[in-house]
């Protein structure tokens, strides 16, 4: 957490970290935890293809992952989420916990996120939220495409 810390202080962007008094599980719930609109809720998700791992992060309004568009995107075959395990093996974090900064994968970003002047989600470590700038998901990360 301090590595990132460093990191979005360096890059001059605004954030804060917020430490929850209660686990968050969905978007849903992230929404009426801070009282914003579910769209600024940004879960990261990683997705497993035949040519490797990638991490998306996705607004809380989509409800589920378009992986039609992902596919195409991607230009794979097969794209589907990764298993707790094959979470925990290529983050180092648990469902549930994966940052959206900092993890040496690609990233794909939903543009959607980029609407609001702040999102909340992961900061790998439990009952935290991590309050930023969506801009900082795209310079800080090595981003390889977006979701429109």
């Amino acid at each position: 957490m301090k590595n990132i810390e460093y990191i979005l202080e360096k890059g001059g962007f605004s954030f804060e970290i917020i430490h929850n008094d209660k686990h968050i599980y969905t978007a849903k719930e992230g929404a009426e935890y801070f009282n914003v609109h579910i769209a600024q809720i940004a879960p990261t998700l990683i997705l497993y293809t035949a040519v490797g791992f990638y991490v998306l992060v996705i607004s809380g309004e989509r409800g589920h992952v378009n992986f039609k568009e992902l596919k195409q995107l991607l230009n794979c075959k097969n794209v589907r989420l990764a298993n707790k395990d094959e979470v925990k093996s290529v983050t180092g974090f648990s469902v549930g916990n994966v940052p959206m900064l900092g993890i040496e994968l690609p990233y794909i970003v939903d543009e959607k996120l980029l609407e609001f002047p702040f999102v909340y989600g992961g900061l790998g470590e439990e009952n935290t939220t991590l309050k930023i700038d969506p801009n900082a998901l795209l310079k800080l990360n090595n981003v390889i495409g977006t979701l429109h």
